[in-house]
């Protein structure tokens, strides 16, 4: 199923004062706008991004994604918040899908909400990213404080807030008019919303005092790039195959492991875990544990990936070398990179499987197993 993001930027945002709207004033070196959309475009899980934006804005908007890394659709929204979501609905296709649909306004959103959204559609037809509020509330009349109001229950909405695609749709042209945000038009129309952790970063920028707080952020975020390297060794045992990198290649012999043996993807495994100091297979996936005999390896790079994820890192590139005398790798590389891709989220290009011999020296000169070593970097989203 594929899952868009939809960006709302047609407001005018008076109140951050300026010449122009908030979503195109410079935070960062960079329009708010186009932090915006960079956060979903890099994301595995987006397929493709829609910006709604007022009528009058096609120049601002065009130089504020004049870098963008990916194709961005553009769209014209309308008089209100209401309108502008429908007219970026309407251009997504009818297809069974999933839509997160995300303030301009809001640059600093992370990858982690925008998996903690993702995954909980797999569940539910709505979902979004809150505060749960900590402080106690007033009621203020006049200036004189009037009451308190319990907090029991209360969270600060965030975006982006995630739907069904049919279902936010048949909402909004029902109750979308009569709503403040797309959660509220997802429950008048009696959709299940549920809500996820958000961060106090994503919060939205109203106020010129909130750019300072924002560039702050964003320069604690910058530049946090980390390597991790791998290694792992199996022997040659009964066998009439081998599995390396996810590809399975026909042998005299097969690996002896307590998984598939699977050496390449098991360095690559350990060089993720390693990036992030967060040990090796062997603490996350304990050979003692007969849970993990025989399972394929692709669990635990998966699982490495996902590591990075939570922690707030995205995979830049992984380079793996496979040391043998036999099999020959070349045929097999491409297929193997697709392989290795496909769990990472990754376009292949970013993924390098490459192989060399030991010059008949030691045990891979022998032929008594395979080796292989592998580096990957990761980036702080």
């Amino acid at each position: 199923m594929q899952t868009f993001a939809l960006i709302v930027a047609a407001g005018r945002g008076a109140r951050a004062g300026g010449d122009i709207p908030k979503q195109y004033q410079i935070l960062a070196g960079k329009p708010v706008l186009a932090h915006a959309v960079a956060a979903f475009a890099r994301h595995p899980a987006i397929d493709d991004v829609v910006v709604v934006i007022h009528p009058d804005d096609a120049n601002l908007c065009a130089e504020a994604l004049r870098d963008a890394a990916a194709p961005v659709r553009i769209v014209h929204g309308g008089a209100t918040r209401d309108q502008s979501v429908r007219a970026g609905l309407a251009a997504l296709p009818p297809a069974p899908a999933r839509v997160l649909i995300h303030d301009a306004a809001r640059p600093l959103v992370s990858a982690r909400i925008i998996d903690r959204v993702i995954a909980a559609l797999a569940q539910h037809a709505g979902a979004a990213p809150g505060l749960a509020v900590t402080d106690t509330l007033w009621q203020v009349s006049g200036g004189s404080i009037t009451g308190q109001t319990p907090r029991d229950g209360l969270w600060r909405a965030q975006t982006p807030q995630g739907f069904d695609l049919a279902g936010i749709r048949a909402a909004h042209a029902q109750h979308g008019a009569d709503t403040t945000d797309d959660v509220g038009a997802a429950l008048a129309a009696g959709l299940d919303v549920v809500a996820v952790p958000g961060s106090e970063d994503n919060f939205k920028l109203t106020h010129p005092a909130d750019f300072p707080r924002a560039e702050k952020i964003l320069e604690s975020r910058k530049v946090d790039i980390r390597t991790g390297n791998g290694f792992d060794v199996h022997k040659f045992g009964d066998g009439n195959s081998v599995t390396l990198c996810g590809v399975e290649i026909a042998h005299e012999k097969g690996l002896v492991g307590h998984s598939d043996a699977d050496v390449g993807m098991h360095a690559l495994t350990d060089a993720l875990y390693g990036a992030l100091a967060l040990g090796d297979i062997g603490q996350h996936f304990p050979p003692s544990d007969p849970q993990w005999k025989g399972a394929a390896s692709h669990i635990f790079l998966a699982h490495a990936a996902k590591q990075v994820r939570a922690a707030g890192y995205r995979i830049s590139n992984a380079d793996i070398t496979l040391i043998c005398e036999r099999p020959k790798i070349g045929p097999h590389a491409a297929d193997m990179r697709a392989a290795l891709a496909k769990i990472l989220g990754l376009a292949a290009d970013r993924i390098s499987v490459k192989a060399t011999t030991s010059e008949k020296l030691g045990f891979t000169g022998r032929q008594e197993g395979i080796a292989a070593m592998a580096t990957a970097t990761v980036i702080a989203q």
